[in-house]
């Protein structure tokens, strides 16, 4: 990818329409979300001006520190990534929607420290990876049963990272596998509880999460271009 915001979306835009039609499905149902982590200002300045209105975060000090620069109230925030918490009481009044629900403990203290109630997804370690965070998939089912308890909490969907493969057709059954997963749950018919929501696909990937029923797909490089600062926090920082 370019580092020309404008071109990079139009061209993402296009390939989410082809990747929604494929599947018949309205592109419409598909939210686009910036990845921002490490982004300066002035690229998510040129991400608002190309339309984006929807960005996911990693860390919440690095979140407060871009929000407190862009208060537009049309933008939305997504949390995205590892939430310790004692980061709860910061998440649920900075975030729209926190994707990444992944212990009965977390949901507890969201719930505890909402004024209001909060959307959030579960996370699943759907390949149940050692490397990556998220509860595996029967626990998934169980945390929904717990969250449906929890007055504060609005869960709408799961979000997951399949494994990493040089060829986005290998991560197809992940992706499959997250989908049926949500089936699952909303067959439990769990008070308060339906999953609309399967937040998965990345920049290497999003297409064929799309054709396995994505209705977010979350995008940094594709958008952006490859990172110039080096990663150096790690899932903890947040």
């Amino acid at each position: 990818m370019t580092g020309n915001i404008s071109e990079n979306l139009l061209n993402i835009h296009d390939r989410i329409a082809k990747a929604a039609k494929r599947a018949g499905r309205d592109p419409n149902e598909v939210t686009l979300i910036a990845v921002t982590k490490t982004v300066e200002p002035k690229r998510i300045k040129e991400a608002i001006s190309a339309g984006i209105r929807v960005f996911g975060e990693n860390y919440v000090q690095e979140a407060q520190e871009k929000m407190a620069k862009f208060k537009d109230k049309k933008l939305k925030w997504h949390f995205i990534g590892h939430l310790q918490k004692n980061k709860a009481k910061f998440a649920v009044e900075l975030f729209d929607l926190i994707h990444s629900v992944d212990s009965v403990e977390l949901a507890q203290e969201l719930n505890k420290r909402a004024k209001e109630p909060i959307d959030i997804l579960i996370e699943v370690n759907i390949a149940k990876e050692n490397t990556k965070t998220g509860i595996d998939p029967e626990g998934a089912v169980k945390l929904a049963r717990a969250i449906s308890a929890m007055p504060n909490l609005k869960l709408r969907g799961l979000m997951a990272i399949p494994p990493s493969f040089e060829q986005a057709e290998m991560a197809r059954p992940y992706f499959a596998m997250v989908r049926r997963l949500a089936e699952r749950i909303n067959k439990e018919k769990f008070a308060g509880v339906y999953l609309r929501e399967l937040s998965m696909g990345m920049s290497n990937d999003y297409e064929v999460a799309i054709e396995e029923g994505a209705t977010m797909v979350r995008l940094g490089t594709a958008i952006f271009g490859t990172r110039a600062v080096s990663e150096k926090k790690t899932a903890k920082s947040a």
